[in-house]
């Protein structure tokens, strides 16, 4: 869809030769004012932005009476993988009050340059705005799925490529997946991958890979050769999208248990089955799940957040003379189904009674090791050899089976693991196990990022546990002090 030109005003600072267009198929109706926009800052000045953002990606809410579906989703997920940031703005078109918009960041260059230090390396949308017709001899109707196909051609009418090149590094990575997944990890960020389907699960979030069309994210391959899924249009999360492919539509219960290991026998789903089929993939998605549930849900924080949300929006929502909810909807829809056909559940009246199912699920009551005692030995006080690598030590109970680290040297490397040696340690409780690692330190100046694993028969365990944000990180010199 072609862009039309024009000015825009963002906090006080005018913009002039900016692209606009309406964004969406299924999300635009024609002769509605409140449709979502994307507003290109660079269209005729490849220069413009605003606070170093290019685009604006302007979502109307469609099917979400509590306008805070998608910055809720946004907010938690950014905890876990990178994900876009969303806040909310005041919509004027030709000086006309079109109302409350949320605001997100575009998956585009200037965010995979801050998140991946690249930008330029393949990159797709799965689902096309626009239907494309695609050779008989394709597979048909699977969307985004990351099926095989043996041509390439077939990948077009699946996915938008919005890189230079990179459909043969699409297929390739379908092929590992499906054919050879035991090295899947050389080709694909499993972990980011096991986020964004825990993430996906927990807040029934079926308008994307776990639903019914296997739309609705994004992959850029970063400059290690690893695609980067990445979530995109939330809109429909918290269960206001409701197919899973398999039956009808699911009704609030449904929802409400959705299974945490939905798709996980599906092998038109190899994002999932195939992924799972690895018992400790299988393991690290579950420990995912619990920990997405207790950060957020088991203490009512999401809701918490979800009312200083609305807080921020009431005024200007109840002045929005387009608004397609009133404002009753908008101040129940956090508790309570809105509309007769749509039944759009209430947040809080989904995810309190998922929470809990969750929390009960034999899959995820299983006792996972806890992780202690991690040391990094340092020189000793009357050492004169400066220390040259980095011996770390940690200790697990409940039997844990092995230990990993995962470490790298360099914040732009993947991670590296390795299994750790079982320590002999003594007084130690029943059911525990110490471990041991030597990690080589390269130079004198090296700065360790790590984080551990520890798995026994049924789970795992992570430290830290927010290792995503905050890993462990260790220099060699201070060792050596």
């Amino acid at each position: 869809m072609g862009l039309m030109e024009g000015a825009v005003t963002i906090d006080g600072v005018r913009y002039d030769g900016v692209g606009v267009r309406f964004r969406g198929d299924k999300s635009y109706q024609l002769g509605l004012k409140r449709n979502p926009f994307t507003i290109k800052l660079n269209h005729s000045n490849s220069e413009q932005n605003h606070q170093g953002h290019a685009a604006l990606k302007l979502s109307s809410a469609l099917r979400d009476p509590s306008l805070v579906r998608e910055v809720l989703f946004y907010e938690i997920a950014g905890k876990y993988m990178p994900a876009s940031q969303a806040c909310y703005t005041k919509l004027y078109v030709n000086d006309e009050y079109v109302g409350v918009f949320i605001n997100i960041e575009g998956i585009d260059k200037p965010f995979l340059q801050s998140h991946f230090g690249s930008n330029g390396n393949p990159f797709f949308k799965a689902g096309v705005d626009y239907k494309q017709e695609v050779e008989s001899t394709c597979k048909q109707n699977i969307y985004g799925s990351l099926e095989y196909e043996d041509n390439i051609e077939c990948y077009k009418g699946n996915f938008e490529m919005n890189s230079a090149s990179g459909w043969a590094e699409l297929q390739e990575l379908t092929r590992i997946l499906n054919n050879e997944p035991i090295k899947i990890d050389r080709v694909l960020d499993v972990d980011h991958t096991l986020w964004m389907l825990a993430l996906n699960n927990v807040m029934v979030n079926l308008s994307s890979y776990s639903g019914n069309h296997s739309v609705n994210y994004f992959l850029y391959r970063d400059n290690n050769g690893r695609f980067q899924p990445l979530h995109w249009d939330l809109n429909l999360a918290f269960g206001s999208y409701k197919n899973t492919g398999s039956g009808s539509d699911l009704d609030l219960k449904g929802l409400q248990t959705l299974d945490p290991l939905l798709h996980s026998e599906n092998p038109y789903k190899p994002l999932i089955s195939q992924l799972l089929k690895e018992p400790l993939y299988k393991k690290m998605y579950l420990s995912h799940i619990r920990q997405i549930v207790d950060d957020n849900f088991t203490h009512g924080e999401y809701e918490k957040r979800a009312q200083e949300l609305q807080g921020m929006i009431v005024v200007p929502f109840n002045d929005d003379r387009n608004k397609l909810y009133s404002l009753d909807d908008f101040q129940r829809s956090l508790r309570e189904t809105i509309g007769r056909k749509s039944k759009i559940p209430g947040i809080a009246e989904l995810m309190s009674k998922r929470a809990r199912f969750l929390k009960d699920h034999p899959e995820l009551t299983v006792k996972a090791p806890a992780i202690s005692d991690v040391l990094v030995q340092g020189r000793g006080k009357f050492e004169n050899q400066k220390l040259t690598d980095f011996r770390i030590t940690a200790k697990a109970d409940y039997f844990p089976r092995r230990m990993l680290i995962y470490y790298r040297f360099n914040d732009t490397d993947p991670f590296s693991m390795m299994q750790m040696n079982e320590d002999a340690v003594s007084n130690l409780s029943s059911g525990s196990k110490a471990f041991v690692v030597t990690i080589d330190g390269k130079t004198e100046d090296a700065v360790l990022t790590y984080y551990l694993v520890a798995e026994n028969a049924g789970a795992v365990a992570f430290a830290p546990q927010n290792y995503y944000s905050k890993p462990n990180v260790v220099k060699l010199s201070d060792l050596n002090k």
